[in-house]
C-alpha cells in the first residue's frame, strides 16, 4: 500500500507541476512576447495591402504624367557633306544625316534657335577625321559620343539625349 500511496503522491505531484507549467505558459507576458508581434505583422500587411490598393490610380496617374513630360522628340538636322582629312591623299568625302533626341517638346524651339551653331561644331570636327577614325563599329561609336558632347556644349542648358545616324556614307 506504501507503494499505491507513493504513486498517488507522484501523480499529484505531476498533476501540481503539469497545472504550474500550463499557467506559465499562458502568462502574460509570454502571451504579449508571442502573440504581439503576429499582431504588428498583420497590421502592418493589412495597412500596406489597404494603402497601395489605394494609391494604384495615384501612381498609375503620375506614370501618365511622367510619360507625358518625357515624351520623346527629334529634331533633324540638315544632311552634311565635308571632305575628310586624307593627308594630301586623294579626297574623300563623308556625307551624314542626323537626329538629335530630347525628351521635352518645349526644349525644341531653344535648340532650332542654336542649330546653326550645332552645325558649324558639327562641321570642324567632322572635316579633321580620317579614314581611320570612320572604320568599325568602335569608330562610329566614337564619332556618336563626340557629336553629342559637341552638341550639349552648343545648346546648353537644354539637353540632347542623342545623336541618331539616319545616314552615312564615306566615299
Amino acid at each position: 500500500m506504501a507503494e499505491e500511496e507513493d504513486i498517488e503522491a507522484e501523480d499529484e505531484l505531476d498533476g501540481d507541476v503539469t497545472e504550474g507549467l500550463e499557467k506559465k505558459r499562458l502568462s502574460g507576458k509570454k502571451i504579449i512576447l508571442f502573440a504581439l508581434p503576429v499582431v504588428l505583422l498583420l497590421a502592418g500587411g493589412g495597412g500596406y495591402f489597404m494603402f497601395a490598393g489605394g494609391g494604384e490610380e495615384e501612381h498609375a496617374e503620375a506614370e501618365v504624367e511622367v510619360e507625358e513630360e518625357t515624351q520623346l522628340v527629334f529634331i533633324d538636322i540638315p544632311e552634311m557633306l565635308v571632305n575628310l582629312n586624307t593627308g594630301g591623299r586623294k579626297a574623300s568625302y563623308l556625307k551624314v544625316t542626323v537626329a538629335l533626341e530630347i525628351e521635352q517638346e518645349s526644349a525644341r524651339l531653344e535648340i532650332e534657335e542654336k542649330l546653326p551653331r550645332v552645325i558649324d561644331n558639327f562641321q570642324i570636327y567632322l572635316r579633321e577625321l580620317r579614314l581611320e577614325d570612320l572604320n568599325g563599329s568602335a569608330g562610329m561609336f566614337r564619332l556618336k559620343e563626340e557629336l553629342l558632347a559637341r552638341v550639349n556644349t552648343a545648346v546648353a542648358p537644354a539637353q540632347v539625349n542623342d545623336v541618331l545616324f539616319k545616314e552615312m556614307i564615306v566615299q
